[in-house]
C-alpha cells in the first residue's frame, strides 16, 4: 500500500524530508508547493519530485495528493493543518503544533472527526538521550522518576540570523523575534518523550534581550516580544517536576548539541552535556557518551548543504547512535542523509507507517498537544512575571 504526499514549503529543512519520503517504499509520489514558485521548482528538480503546485489550495484540491507535510513558518502550522484535514488529507507538521490552545483543540477535534492521520515531527522523540531514558524507564532502572530537565540552547549567532533572513525576507527581524517558549517542543518533547506523564502547571521567567540590533525588539516584533531567553518549571501529573530552558542568547556550542537532557530517579540518574553523557546510581558513574553519539553520514561540506549556514549543517548530517534501533527502517535509508541527532529517518518512517497501517503515529495529535501546550501556557506565565498557571490536558489518544 502506498500514498502520495505534498510538501508545503520548499525551505532549508523540507528538502531533507522530501528526499526521505521519496525514498520510502510506502510513498508513491512526492509533490511540492511554496509561496515562492522558483523555490518549489528548484526542490522538485533537485530531488526528482513528481511535480509542483501553484499554491496550497491547489494542492489540497488535487486528487493526486493523499497527504501533506507542512514545513512553513512556525506560527502558520495550526491553520494550515486544519485546512489539510478539512480537505481530507493526512497531515505531517513540523514543530510546533500550533501557537494557541484554541488551535490545538481544533486540530484534535478535526483528527477525531475525520479519522485522518496527524503527526507532529518532533525531533527530540528520537534524540538518543530520550530513547535511552525511555528504555531505562521501561526497565524501572530509575526507580521512581521525580525530576527531569530539557534544554534547547541555540544562540542566534550560530546560524539563526541566516535562517531567518532566508525565511523572513525583508521583514525578517519582525519574525526572528519569535518567543522562545512558543517553540517548546525540542525541550518539553525530549522530557515527556521518555517520561510518560504530562504537565499540569507552570511558572516561567523570561529575560529581556539587550543586544539592541532590532531582533527581540517589541517595537519591531510581530509577536510583541523582547525576550530571548526563558526558563520554565513544570509540575507533572502523578507527582514530580521538570524544568526547561529555551535560550537564544547563550555562550554554548549549539552546533555540537543544541538539545540536551537530564533525568533523576530514586535509584539512578542520567545527565547529558554537549560532549559527555553519564549514567549514575548509588554505587558509581558510567560514561555512556558513545552509546548516545550519532555518527555523521554526510560531510558538512557536502554540495547539497551549501545553501545552509555552516553553523546549522550538523543538524542535517548526523547518522544514528548505537542506542537507535534501525531494524524497522527501510533499507533505502541505510546510506541516506539523516539529521537532528539521528531522528529524521524515524520521523519519516513513523508517518508513512501510520498512514499506510491506519495506526497512531508516535507523536499523534494528543501527544503533540502535551509537547506544545505547556510552552504556550509558560509564555503566558512569563508575561505575568512568573505567575503559576494551570495547563489544560486533552487526554490520551482514543484507544491508548
Amino acid at each position: 500500500m502506498t500514498f502520495s504526499i505534498g510538501i508545503v514549503g520548499a525551505g532549508q529543512f523540507s528538502g531533507q524530508f522530501a528526499r526521505l519520503f521519496r525514498a520510502h517504499p510506502g510513498v508513491r509520489d512526492v509533490y511540492v508547493t511554496d509561496l515562492l514558485p522558483e523555490r518549489a521548482e528548484r526542490l522538485a528538480a533537485a530531488e526528482g519530485l513528481a511535480g509542483t503546485f501553484p499554491g496550497y489550495e491547489a494542492m489540497l484540491e488535487s486528487r493526486a495528493v493523499d497527504a501533506v507535510a507542512i514545513f512553513t513558518q512556525r506560527w502558520t502550522h495550526g491553520p494550515l493543518v486544519l485546512q489539510g484535514l478539512a480537505a481530507g488529507k493526512h497531515v505531517y507538521s513540523a514543530v510546533p503544533m500550533a501557537i494557541s490552545a484554541r488551535e490545538i483543540a481544533d486540530i484534535i477535534d478535526a483528527v477525531r472527526a475525520t479519522g485522518l492521520t496527524y503527526m507532529m515531527g518532533e525531533t527530540s522523540q528520537y534524540h538518543p538521550a530520550t530513547v535511552h531514558a525511555r528504555n531505562k524507564i521501561a526497565e524501572g532502572a530509575f526507580g521512581r522518576l521525580f525530576y527531569a530537565e530539557g534544554d534547547y540552547v541555540h544562540d542566534m549567532d550560530l546560524g539563526f540570523y541566516d535562517a531567518y533572513r532566508y525565511s523572513g525576507g525583508t521583514d525578517w527581524k519582525a519574525t526572528a523575534s519569535y518567543p522562545p517558549l512558543l517553540y517548546p517542543t525540542h525541550s518539553v518533547g525530549g522530557v515527556l518523550g521518555a517520561w510518560r506523564t504530562h504537565a499540569v502547571g507552570v511558572s516561567a521567567i523570561g529575560v529581556v534581550d539587550e543586544r539592541g540590533d532590532g531582533v527581540f525588539d517589541r517595537s519591531v516584533s510581530r509577536f510583541d516580544n523582547d525576550v530571548s531567553n526563558a526558563t520554565a518549571l513544570f509540575e507533572v501529573a502523578g507527582g514530580g517536576s521538570f524544568r526547561t530552558n529555551e535560550f537564544r542568547r547563550v555562550g554554548y556550542p549549539s552546533h555540537i548539541r543544541e538539545s540536551r537532557f537530564r533525568f533523576f530517579g530514586t535509584e539512578a540518574s542520567m545527565e547529558q552535556l554537549a560532549t559527555v553523557a553519564l549514567w549514575q546510581d548509588k554505587t558509581g558513574v558510567a560514561d555512556i557518551s558513545e552509546l548516545l553519539e550519532p555518527k555523521p553520514t554526510t560531510s558538512p561540506d557536502d554540495p547539497s548543504l551549501q545553501h545552509i549556514a555552516p553553523e546549522l549543517r550538523a543538524a542535517f548530517t548526523s547518522g544514528s547512535a548505537p542506542v537507535h534501533d534501525r531494524a524497522r527502517l527501510p533499507r533505502a535509508y541505510d546510506r541516506m542523509h539523516n539529521g537532528h541527532e539521528g531522528s529524521h529517518h524515524f520521523l519519516a518512517d513513523d508517518f508513512v507507517t501510520a498512514v499506510n497501517s491506519r495506526t497512531l503515529p508516535s507523536v499523534n495529535a494528543w501527544v503533540a498537544a502535551r509537547y506544545t501546550l505547556p510552552g504556550i501556557v509558560a509564555h503566558d506565565s512569563a508575561r505575568q512575571g512568573g505567575a503559576r498557571l494551570e495547563i489544560p490536558d486533552f487526554g490520551d489518544a482514543p484507544g491508548v
